[in-house]
């Protein structure tokens, strides 16, 4: 299980191993009150068993962008668990709270800091908890690698600015905690992917030759997700 430096912390990192996809669940272990970052629909027992088990009470269900390569379970939490509020950057998502540059949001005693870092799509955050000394990058930061740039308004220059001037300038023993990992490696530091990512670490020229010469397939539920996750993964 990987852990974050913060004991008063309560930490959970969960996988999704169709889409690769990992949850997490950060809450304040005194006030139990907790926040839920990227879940997905066909986990959703699974993470509110997690959160029962715990006894959490659930404030934020947050998405880091409009995902994919799989349904949101943001919007089955809160038929399941009333009082729940969505949380995510793309306006042109629906959502209860629609968060910008420099946001934070507070749980208990504990705070989580929201930077834009478009490029994989224009509306994707990366999230940072301090009292943890870690940062959930999403799509944006993969360990040893990046989130696609070829559909969904993406930029592969804007990618390179965004990860470099706001993932790479926090310290370098920040833990990165990524949206997906398809190796099984579950988590990596700002300080190594600056020196061993194999695209990031370049120049930016060179990035945006490596990533525009990916030839990637398209993605399996992308017709599936796409809609929904514009409707918080409900559709009526």
């Amino acid at each position: 299980m990987a852990h974050v430096c913060d004991p008063t912390l309560v930490f959970r990192q969960l996988f999704e191993k169709i889409s690769s996809t990992y949850t997490y669940v950060l809450a304040d272990a005194n006030t139990r009150d907790a926040i839920i970052i990227d879940p997905v629909i066909e986990t959703v027992d699974r993470d509110i068993k997690v959160i029962n088990d715990l006894n959490l009470k659930l404030l934020y269900a947050i998405n880091t962008h409009v995902h994919a390569d799989h349904v949101t379970g943001s919007g089955l939490l809160k038929q399941k668990l009333p009082g729940v509020k969505s949380v995510i950057f793309d306006a042109n998502a629906k959502a209860d709270i629609h968060i910008k540059e420099g946001d934070s949001l507070q749980f208990g005693s504990k705070k989580i800091e929201l930077l834009s870092t478009p490029g994989h799509t224009n509306g994707c955050v990366s999230i940072v908890c301090h009292t943890a000394k870690s940062v959930f990058t999403g799509d944006a930061l993969l360990i040893r690698g990046c989130g696609r740039t070829d559909f969904q308004q993406g930029n592969s220059s804007l990618l390179y600015d965004s990860v470099h001037s706001k993932i790479f300038s926090l310290p370098d023993d920040y833990v990165v905690f990524p949206a997906h990992d398809y190796t099984g490696q579950t988590n990596s530091s700002v300080g190594e992917e600056k020196k061993h990512n194999p695209r990031l670490s370049k120049s930016k020229e060179e990035f945006v030759k490596i990533m525009a010469n990916l030839n990637l397939p398209y993605p399996a539920q992308i017709d599936r997700a796409l809609p929904a996750n514009l409707v918080c993964g409900v559709q009526n």
